[in-house]
């Protein structure tokens, strides 16, 4: 018998294997009822896997607080696996800025914790047996949120793949700025200040930034859909009334300050058909930065499974980039990039435009549902 060429994919499905394999056998069985939940599947009782959050709330799974160092450590070298070295440090750094939104926010309760803004309270998560040929994992809490599926032995999703950063820029001594995500924003406003007025008339939706993401923490994306208020963005309601009371109080002030009308709820909503310009009609130079804006996120992963060896003219010709808000840094913006098999989304819009997001979606194969469609076709 010929052995099978282990692909990319499968040599990094076999090294989150092992990670993951090391990190659950030093848990408790206390500990492993909470870490391990149902074996992938593209059927109902697989909703729990299917459910993300980029909202300080209950994510699902073990939390960092949970955890003995040693566990902790395994825990971090699973999710290594699923990231590129600047994945890894944009995650890292993702999560110790809770420690400054703390600080900014004063040292208070919230959020019915004992501590609102924590770096403890990520939590991991392994979908049925690493040891078999199909299951999955997720890693998240504030601000980051990442998915990822094995079948049959190979890694066939990482969307959707969420990072954000609260605060986008803030101070380090000796004048430095501390924004990990620089790139994902400002290779895009590059590109949109580099088009010609009637491009930029194709490109930019609304002179108006939307609140949030469009396609928010949903399942799966459909045709129509607008953004969720932040309240709207949460496992669940808080047992404290006042507690529900003061979300809801900040999720009206921010859309408030949008300030979105049924015009511009239209003119951003999610559609199969992209919105904006095509790269296609982009000059060389800024298809070079559209270019390198993909590779803020298709850079999150692993080289060895990034598709951004996959662009090349004509797959780029394929895709579409839309704007709304103003251009010039600093102010509240959002842009989406949106083509067969991907859409990215970013917005930097909320606390005076130093609170961003952004996310790497595939609307057709998030969580690997089509890939588990067929994976039951085949063998049942």
């Amino acid at each position: 018998m010929v052995d099978e060429v282990e692909t990319p994919r499968r040599q990094v499905a076999r090294t989150m294997a092992e990670a993951a394999q090391a990190w659950l056998e030093l848990l408790s069985p206390d500990q492993r009822a909470i870490a391990v939940g149902h074996l992938p599947s593209d059927e109902a009782d697989d909703a729990e896997r299917r459910r993300w959050f980029y909202t300080p709330t209950d994510h699902g799974g073990l939390t960092v607080h949970q955890q003995r160092p040693a566990q902790h450590r395994a825990a971090m070298r699973l999710v290594a696996t699923g990231l590129s070295r600047a994945g890894y440090v944009t995650v890292a750094t993702t999560m110790g800025l809770e420690n400054i939104l703390d600080h900014t926010e004063g040292f208070v309760a919230q959020f019915d914790r004992e501590r609102g803004r924590d770096p403890g309270l990520y939590y991991l998560r392994v979908f049925g047996d690493p040891a078999g040929g199909t299951w999955g994992w997720r890693f998240g809490g504030h601000h980051v949120s990442l998915n990822n599926l094995i079948v049959d032995g190979e890694l066939v999703a990482t969307t959707p793949c969420f990072l954000g950063a609260d605060p986008a820029a803030s101070e380090l001594l000796g004048g430095a700025v501390n924004r990990p995500l620089a790139r994902v924003e400002d290779l895009a406003r590059e590109l949109v200040r580099s088009l010609s007025p009637d491009a930029a008339r194709r490109t930019i939706l609304s002179g108006k930034a939307p609140s949030d993401l469009i396609t928010a923490n949903r399942t799966s994306i459909a045709e129509g859909d607008r953004g969720i208020p932040l309240a709207g963005i949460w496992r669940q309601r808080f047992a404290d009334q006042a507690q529900q009371e003061r979300l809801q109080a900040l999720s009206d002030a921010i859309d408030q300050a949008a300030a979105y009308g049924e015009a511009e709820h239209r003119a951003l909503e999610y559609t199969v058909r992209p919105k904006g310009i095509a790269a296609a009609d982009l000059e060389p130079d800024q298809r070079n930065l559209l270019r390198s804006l993909l590779d803020t996120y298709f850079g999150r992963v692993p080289e060895a499974v990034s598709p951004m060896s996959t662009y090349d003219d004509s797959a780029l010709d394929a895709l579409h980039f839309a704007w709304a808000g103003a251009t010039e840094p600093g102010a509240p913006h959002y842009y989406r990039v949106q083509g067969p098999n991907v859409l990215l989304e970013w917005d930097n819009t909320q606390r005076n435009a130093n609170h961003a997001h952004s996310v790497w979606r595939n609307p057709e194969n998030d969580f690997g549902l089509d890939v588990l469609g067929a994976h039951r076709d085949r063998h049942h």
